[in-house]
């Protein structure tokens, strides 16, 4: 193992460090749970990151300091420019990065673990060697790295491809026998890690069971369509962490660990969170395919003489004796970053006396929170961010419902049709407002690729265009009125 640089004395105060360093991640991440404390939140557990750090390189002397500062400068580098540069639609494919990368940084750092520790596993007393590496434990913790670290690195990467929209990444379909393949690998990735705990010494397991991984990795994330992929991030992310606490094990890093073990858990509870917003079990998310069946009705069927298009114009005259109006924001709105004229039209709404909430569905969007951090950044008064279950009870006293590119949050079939994909997942019940105003391009269908029988429903108006633009003819639609 890693050579101490600090005198023995010295390692109460880098104990002393890791803790304080823990503390700080875990108020950090209690402050992440509301909007008005997120930002210091963030920066508490920067400063976290940063005391671990910096214990971490005084507590070992086999450290290259010139290397440890290149590295710094290249990744604090790349980090602030994708801080700056990409776009708020782009931030789930920049998780699903995060979480690959932390995957395999575990993978190899076990493996360098692994290779350094060889000369000792390679003596012949059993005893001596027990006392001085706990095999065992560092065997287990090995396996377990190289397993979870490399299904979370290319399962991370497919999932970027899939939300970049890649034409050549398969989405959401089972290659015959892809579910045996998938299982085949799982018991061999288990009796690699069995023959590691057993030969210690022989690299080439790790390395071997690292490939499998990977290839598991690939054949459980390539069968998940894109209205799943919410969910599969916050499961990779989960996996990230885990990775990380392995890696702790590895390493004997009590801090790595704690961190480890708290993204673990809280990427869990985020999963399950996601999953019974959508009424679906975890299972289900990972080994079933959600799209159209041969029960579903087609698009013509539904939607065939019965869509009344409507302007910005005649939108706005139905505010003149509204009292109440709702927003549901959706990825199209994230898409045209049109928060700052949704806020505007906030504003002006609520010069004239109308009440203005925002309706949020915990999966709209591409990740968990997507349309309470785009709207956050424009602004707008977080108490007028109502959860679904808060804003459906009022939802018929709604004088005028606005979607703004959502699609399957609102399908009311998910409530009329057992037979639907989405049947019994949550929604928005913005069919109950008195009249409906939907904003989207076209008549595609959502994530679930199902069509939309709001769209041709009595109390509902079809305001075709880009949500920004949309937004700002109203505006001006408004005051011209």
């Amino acid at each position: 193992m890693l050579a101490l640089f600090l005198p023995e004395s010295a390692v109460t105060w880098i104990n002393l460090a890791y803790l304080i360093a823990a503390i700080l991640f875990i108020v950090g991440l209690k402050g992440l749970t509301h909007p008005r404390t997120a930002v210091r939140g963030n920066l508490m557990g920067a400063v976290g990151m940063m005391i671990a750090i910096v214990a971490t390189l005084l507590h070992f002397q086999v450290l290259d300091w010139w290397q440890i500062l290149v590295g710094v400068v290249i990744g604090s580098s790349i980090g602030a420019w994708f801080a700056l540069k990409v776009e708020m639609t782009a931030m789930p494919q920049m998780v699903a990065m995060f979480n690959g990368f932390g995957g395999i940084a575990s993978v190899l750092v076990a493996g360098a673990a692994l290779i350094q520790a060889q000369p000792d596993f390679a003596l012949s007393e059993p005893a001596q060697l027990a006392i001085k590496f706990n095999a065992a434990q560092m065997s287990i913790a090995i396996a377990a790295t190289g397993v979870i670290g490399a299904v979370t690195f290319w399962g991370s990467l497919l999932a970027y491809a899939k939300l970049e929209g890649f034409k050549w990444i398969p989405d959401g379909k089972f290659f015959p026998g892809q579910q045996f393949a998938n299982a085949a690998l799982f018991v061999i990735c288990i009796g690699l890690s069995v023959l590691i705990f057993f030969f210690p010494g022989h690299q080439y397991l790790y390395w071997l069971l690292a490939i499998f991984a990977s290839l598991l990795g690939i054949g459980l994330v390539q069968p998940i369509g894109g209205a799943d992929m919410p969910v599969v991030i916050a499961l990779l992310n989960s996996y990230s962490g885990l990775a990380g606490a392995a890696t702790g094990f590895v390493l004997g890093n009590n801090v790595l660990i704690v961190a480890g073990s708290l993204v673990g858990a809280s990427g869990i509870i985020l999963t399950k969170i996601m999953c019974k917003a959508m009424n679906r079990s975890l299972a289900n998310v990972v080994f079933c395919t959600m799209g159209p069946t041969s029960d579903t009705p087609d698009a013509d069927s539904v939607y065939a003489g019965k869509i009344k298009q409507t302007s910005a114009e005649e939108v706005a005259m139905l505010f003149d004796g509204a009292r109440r109006v709702v927003i549901v924001p959706g990825y199209g709105l994230a898409v045209s970053q049109a928060q700052h004229a949704v806020r505007d039209l906030m504003n002006l709404l609520e010069e004239r006396d109308v009440e203005v909430e925002f309706a949020i569905h915990p999966v709209a969007g591409r990740m968990p929170g997507h349309m309470n951090v785009l709207l956050a950044e424009a602004d707008v008064p977080y108490d007028k961010l109502k959860e679904m279950d808060a804003i459906n009870p009022t939802m018929e006293q709604v004088d005028v419902a606005i979607v703004i590119g959502a699609n399957d949050v609102v399908n009311p079939v998910a409530r009329t049709d057992p037979k639907s994909p989405i049947a019994g997942m949550p929604i928005i019940d913005v069919d109950k407002a008195r009249t409906v105003i939907m904003i989207k391009r076209s008549l595609s269908p959502g994530f679930a690729g199902i069509p939309n029988p709001l769209f041709a429903a009595d109390n509902t108006l079809m305001f075709f265009s880009d949500a920004k633009k949309a937004m700002i003819e109203l505006t001006a639609a408004i005051k011209e009125g």
